[in-house]
């Protein structure tokens, strides 16, 4: 391998760190909101069950990723723009404090890259260079993925209701303090098991066109050397990125949308769970980001619509809608600067 593919590969590290510190406050707000945990012991918690996803789930969404750009016309430049892209995206709405998609601004990156070298070159088409199927499910999964979340939310809290209706609030609080471990646990291997295979997606494309591997891996325990090695590196990124912890969004996440009880996180962390699992063996790469936004809301608006801060949650639907294009534009002026 080059030196310039090594740096393309330690960037790409560089991004999955920053989508796990971008997104722990998905995984820990709920769970640091209520009290159960510190803001310390929830990161390591999360961080621990992010890099054993590796365990329980595939590759399929790695493959997703790895064939959004029809894998022979992708080349280091247009790793290097996607993933500049999909950073300064990430970084500049962590300062905002905004939950935007991680997931969603590296589709961007690489939806962004591909126009740029389709709109330099006479002989590219980008009908052919696109997966327009792979893009048309993926946006409407920025729609989908906060609806599931909000429903699965919404059912489990009403289910969890009413089977507590008679119990003291002590009880019942003291009950779920515990049981809100078990879910953030689950929450988190589905957050791990679904955004660190968005980052080796990327980097095994690169790799079969260096001609370092031969095509995507599609098990974790199918794998070469290489290929193992790069799956344990992008789980440790993540991880290390969620303990680093994204705080600016934690605020946002575990109180400007709902306040929440220990019963609230329990059942929002379960539909965002169950949500992910989902969506992760089907190989669909959704937004964490939205699965779990979308189940917070499901959750507070039973006890009544008023609980949930529509004004708070309009502005994070808005920066949804503008994260790919976003990304994208970031990416394009990426490579138009460093592909001439």
């Amino acid at each position: 391998m080059t030196a310039f593919i090594i740096f393309l590969i330690a960037l790409a590290f560089i991004f999955d760190f920053l989508n796990g510190f971008h997104d722990s406050a998905n995984s820990i707000a709920t769970i640091v909101s209520t009290r159960v945990l510190t803001p310390g012991k929830a990161v390591i918690w999360a961080a621990f069950f992010n890099f054993i996803a590796f365990i329980f789930l595939g590759l399929h969404v790695a493959d997703t990723i790895g064939k959004i750009i029809t894998p022979e016309y992708v080349d280091a430049y247009i790793i290097l723009a996607t993933l500049v892209g999909a950073c300064i995206w990430d970084i500049l709405t962590w300062w905002l404090g905004l939950p935007t998609s991680s997931s969603h601004a590296l589709i961007g990156g690489m939806i962004g890259a591909a126009v740029a070298k389709a709109s330099a070159s006479a002989t590219i088409i980008l009908s052919s260079m696109l997966n327009f199927k792979a893009i048309i499910k993926i946006v409407l999964f920025i729609f989908i993925s906060p609806a599931v979340g909000l429903i699965l939310g919404l059912i489990i809290g009403t289910i969890v209701m009413w089977l507590f209706r008679k119990a003291a609030p002590r009880k019942v609080d003291h009950f779920f303090r515990k049981g809100q471990l078990v879910s953030a646990a689950m929450y988190s291997l589905g957050h791990g098991g679904n955004d660190a295979q968005k980052t080796m997606g990327i980097i095994f494309v690169l790799l079969m066109n260096a001609g370092v591997i031969s095509s995507l891996p599609t098990s974790v325990w199918n794998t070469n050397q290489i290929e193992f090695i790069i799956i344990i590196l992008c789980y440790s990124a993540i991880s290390l990125g969620t303990m680093s912890g994204g705080w600016r969004i934690v605020k946002t996440m575990g109180q400007k949308v709902a306040k929440l009880r220990p019963v609230d996180g329990f059942c929002a962390e379960t539909g965002a769970a169950f949500s992910l699992f989902f969506a992760t063996l089907l190989g669909a790469p959704v937004s964490t980001t939205h699965t779990i936004t979308g189940s917070i809301m499901g959750v507070g608006s039973i006890k009544r619509l008023s609980a949930v801060k529509w004004g708070v949650a309009g502005k994070i639907v808005w920066a949804w809608i503008l994260t790919i294009p976003g990304a994208a534009v970031i990416s394009a002026i990426t490579y138009a600067l460093f592909n001439n």
